[in-house]
């Protein structure tokens, strides 16, 4: 049973990740490969959550199985990483933190008994850090992996190194 559910959570995955780049006008030969990648990433998501890594530490390996695998993707479908990354990234976004957050505010200024504030704004804060550590870690997960193999920017420093000045004395 459990095969079936996972393998249903990897159907919408990959389903929510073509909808968005269908939003974003990818073009239409990067769109299987935008499924596959939404649905080995947000399953990468589950898979360490369910392990117990939390959501914080799955929603950054999930970006960043997404980013170096967008990596392989742009060199094999002739478009830019970040065409199949961002669409592939974006089912993973805390949206229920981040609602959850808003509320919190909004429940905030209207409550005057002190225990509940303060339980209520515990809430909130604890929310709202979630939802920006995961947006961090998504970030974070999916321009690593294209900064690190970056191959024309390492090519094209220039650093100035004062031995080449002492040897030409």
């Amino acid at each position: 049973m459990e095969w079936i559910t996972f393998f249903e959570k990897w159907i919408w995955l990959g389903f929510a990740a073509v909808g968005f780049a269908v939003l974003f006008n990818v073009p239409p030969r990067t769109l299987w490969v935008i499924f596959v990648l939404g649905a080995l990433g947000g399953s990468l998501k589950f898979f360490t959550m369910k392990l117990g890594g939390g959501i914080i530490l799955g929603s950054f390996f999930g970006a960043m199985l997404v980013g170096f695998l967008s990596i392989s993707a742009a060199h094999l479908r002739h478009a830019p990483p970040f065409v199949f990354a961002i669409p592939a990234v974006i089912p993973m976004v805390p949206g229920a933190f981040a609602y959850r957050m808003m509320l919190g505010i909004i429940n905030l200024t209207g409550e005057v008994d002190h225990e509940i504030y303060g339980q209520l704004l515990s809430e909130t804060v604890n929310n709202g850090l979630i939802a920006f550590f995961v947006l961090m870690c998504l970030a974070l997960g999916v321009s690593a992996p294209m900064l690190l193999t970056r191959r024309e920017s390492a090519k094209q420093i220039k650093v100035p190194l004062k031995i080449d000045e002492l040897i030409k004395r």
